[in-house]
């Protein structure tokens, strides 16, 4: 049986799972972004803050069912 848990308490504030995992997304992506950027790859994009919204999603729903598994 897996434990869900249905709020973290961090410094006495509730907050709920996935805000953490939308914050840590958000900065996956941004290290991301600027690898891309570094590396000049995100000149083949059309529009690259589509694909910085589009990386914070799949790395928030990456880390959703990895750190914290329904």
């Amino acid at each position: 049986m897996h434990f869900v848990p249905s709020e973290f308490a961090i410094g006495g504030v509730f907050v709920p799972p996935l805000l953490i995992l939308g914050i840590l997304g958000t900065i996956a992506a941004a290290v991301t972004a600027q690898l891309l950027n570094r590396f000049r790859l995100s000149t083949y994009f059309f529009y690259p803050p589509l694909v910085f919204v589009a990386l914070a999603v799949i790395f928030t729903v990456f880390f959703g069912t990895v750190v914290i598994p329904f």
